[in-house]
């Protein structure tokens, strides 16, 4: 609905579509500048105090004559002396505006509005994120806040070409969504599809940020725990995507970023890799790989041959535990998996300053004391602490998490049906990993398969980067070619 040029009828009808005389942090202020009076509309505490202050001092000051409005757009680039300023004409523009923090000005005899964006949010400083720390590089995380994020990676790809296109997704949160790319190295059919997709979405909030929207825009079977896209904290992963030709999902409220597309093997490569001189940089990748293999088949392995000692060759026989305990090593190792679940999930709850306690009473006082009173024996906590630090060694929780799945899974074929249930377990993971699709439809094992040789290459090995560009470079102009 159009504005009026009617003060007194804009008033009421603001009224109406925001709650200013029930919630009190929404504020309406009668206000009057020389000759003409005006209605001011905000939320307390997103509003710049400073700078609303110095607008309507200057407003307020101004002389009769300049007060007379004849040509709006006119009269605020003569007196409003801000840099984010718009008109507005319909009610649904200022309702959404102020809800989302900026301040809404109506004037008398006027059937335009003016939004100023004066808008702040609380915010904490850009700190390295936890999950992603490195020993060498930049020590800055993206925040809750959608623009700082952007202006994170702005500072780090100055390239007129890279694009950020906002939109709001949910009916009730009307949540600030940024689509990040670079318009000459994305895949224009890409970004297509996660337009169109988008623009489809029909939720009324999203609760949990950026992982309501991954959920809204990737539809994957329930029993698939492969991540499909890759989150990240850190803007200088973000830019290298970016320069890679991949899309960015910034979502307000999250510090999170969306990384589309992503494939099995971008789960494996972290940033250290690239602060770090070539040839450790393999060798740290390489370990990783042994790491993740390690987490996934390292416990039903040694559970099969400790059923079947028959199928170990003698130099391995002492593999095999001297003595099956009070359990039945099977149920021993389902106990030692939910344990470290329990662990885990006791030392996300637990404050800071108790959590050196909580590692000491899980990881020693009960291992030794199961131990003792016979529910373990040393074999198989040694073995579950193995794949317990290897499933940490993971560049990504989500995948990590994926990767416990799949050994639970394991274990439980393995305990149940043994050499049978392990060889079928191993196949039925394959099959879920090789039929997993990207958000862009290429397969999630690309480039091992379908085979593409220098990009998994460039993945095995940590190469130069002058080297890795080059070989990108040669793979675009080829399939610009073909």
């Amino acid at each position: 609905m159009k504005l009026s040029k009617n003060l007194t009828k804009n008033i009421d009808a603001i009224n109406k579509i925001l709650p200013i005389k029930k919630s009190f942090d929404i504020i309406g202020r009668d206000l009057t500048f020389g000759n003409t009076k005006g209605y001011l509309v905000f939320i307390d505490g997103f509003a710049k105090d400073d700078i609303m202050l110095w607008l309507l001092e200057n407003l307020q000051n101004l002389p009769a004559k300049d007060t007379n409005i004849n040509d709006l757009k006119q009269w605020i680039s003569s007196h409003i002396g801000y840099i984010e300023v718009e008109i507005f004409h319909d009610y649904d523009t200022i309702r959404d505006s102020v809800l989302s923090g900026a301040v809404g000005l109506i004037l008398e005899n006027q059937s335009e509005g003016i939004i100023i964006d004066a808008r702040t949010y609380p915010a904490r400083g850009p700190e390295e994120p936890d999950l992603e720390k490195v020993t060498r590089g930049s020590r800055d995380g993206l925040v809750e806040t959608v623009i700082f994020n952007t202006a994170l990676i702005r500072r780090r790809v100055r390239d007129s070409r890279l694009i950020f296109e906002m939109t709001t997704v949910g009916k009730r949160s009307k949540t600030d969504v940024s689509i990040g790319y670079i318009a000459d190295l994305v895949d224009d059919k890409l970004l297509e599809d996660l337009h169109k997709k988008m623009d489809n979405i029909q939720v009324e909030s999203l609760i949990m940020a950026e992982k309501s929207l991954e959920e809204l825009l990737i539809k994957k079977k329930w029993y698939n725990p492969m991540p499909q896209v890759r989150f990240t904290e850190r803007p200088d992963v973000v830019a290298a995507h970016l320069l890679e030709g991949h899309i960015a999902i910034i979502v307000d409220t999250s510090p999170s970023v969306i990384l589309l597309p992503t494939t099995f093997f971008h789960f494996t490569q972290h940033s250290e890799d690239y602060y770090q001189n070539p040839l450790v940089g393999t060798y740290i990748r390489w370990i990783r790989f042994l790491s993740i293999f390690i987490a996934m088949v390292l416990s039903p392995l040694w559970l099969l041959f400790a059923l079947n000692p028959s199928y170990l060759p003698e130099a391995l026989e002492f593999i095999g535990p001297e003595e099956v305990g009070n359990i039945p090593l099977f149920i021993q190792f389902i106990i030692l998996e939910l344990g470290l679940d329990m662990l885990r999930i006791a030392s996300i709850h637990t404050p800071n300053t108790l959590s050196t306690s909580l590692g000491i009473i899980g990881g020693l006082i009960l291992s030794q004391f199961a131990v003792d009173v016979g529910w373990f024996i040393p074999e198989t906590i040694l073995y579950m602490a193995i794949v317990g630090i290897c499933t940490f060694a993971s560049p990504s929780i989500e995948f990590a998490l994926a990767i416990r799945l799949f050994r639970l899974f394991l274990l439980l074929l393995t305990g149940l049906f043994n050499a049978y249930g392990f060889f079928a377990g191993i196949i039925i993971i394959l099959i879920i990993i090789g039929t997993t699709k990207t958000f862009s439809g290429m397969r999630y094992t690309w480039p091992l398969i379908p085979f593409n040789g220098k990009a998994l290459s460039n993945i095995l090995l940590r190469k130069p980067i002058i080297e890795i560009k080059r070989n990108n470079k040669k793979y675009k102009d080829n399939n610009k070619s073909s």
